[in-house]
């Protein structure tokens, strides 16, 4: 499985306090994690202040999932970028989106409404709860899973109704929150998960890394997913799938 992990890696560099609980920026905490829980992984990473934000068509057509971390910087991001990752969401490529990645441009244009919702950053504890407990995603997740600190994200949620909806979140203020929520986009598969607040060490627990792990499965086609970008007579709209 060839994977991609795209981070902004803004937060790092100009907050002391993420620098120190990600010093390898967050997209080098989750490449480790992918590195040692998916099976034969390629794993690479990519930020915003690369050339082409590090997603030029090569690359992406070398990725079968691509996981997206942002916050910041949204507006910055190429819309030629965005329209790259989402042709090739559309031919099979795999997104998971990660925490403030709800209002991310490709997010937004996959899901096709504003993606807001409600938010609090006050130390709340936040139970992740399994409501799809036969759902690949949520195999071997402990039920529930507990973030003794984190930012609070509650209802309403504006996004489309989820495909399949995976995990529900309750807050200590008294919130719920869909936190893990499927999509299926043309050929392509997106998973949208919440937990992942650059202030907190989340992407340390273990049962955070499962989910993740478990979402890069899921989210990974490999018949449809690997493509032939150059146009041929077989292939009139440039790709085909591997046989």
């Amino acid at each position: 499985m060839r994977i991609t992990i795209w981070n902004e890696f803004v937060h790092e560099q100009s907050n002391p306090k993420v620098a120190e609980i990600y010093p390898e920026g967050i997209h080098g905490a989750l490449a480790q994690l992918l590195s040692k829980g998916v099976d034969q992984a390629e794993v690479r990473t990519a930020t915003l202040q690369a050339p082409e934000h590090g997603l030029t068509a090569d690359v992406l057509a070398n990725t079968d999932v691509l996981f997206w971390w942002a916050h910041l910087a949204h507006h910055k991001v190429s819309d030629e970028v965005v329209e790259r990752v989402h042709q090739r969401v559309m031919q099979g490529m795999g997104l998971v989106a990660l925490h403030s990645a709800h209002l991310s441009k490709i997010f937004c244009r996959l899901m096709g409404t504003t993606c807001n919702l409600r938010w609090r950053e006050a130390d709340d504890r936040e139970l992740v709860w399994t409501v799809s407990p036969g759902h690949p995603i949520a195999a071997g997740v402990a039920q529930p899973i507990v973030l003794n600190s984190h930012e609070m994200y509650g209802e309403f949620f504006d996004i489309p109704a989820p495909d399949e909806l995976v995990f529900i979140s309750s807050y200590s203020g008294g919130e719920v929150f869909r936190s893990g929520c499927c999509f299926f986009r043309g050929k392509g598969r997106v998973f949208y998960f919440s937990p992942g607040h650059e202030t907190y060490p989340v992407f340390a627990d273990s049962n955070i890394a499962r989910v993740l792990c478990n979402a890069a499965d899921w989210a990974y086609q490999p018949r449809v997913s690997q493509i032939v970008t150059n146009e041929s007579p077989e292939s009139p709209s440039g790709w085909f799938e591997a046989p």
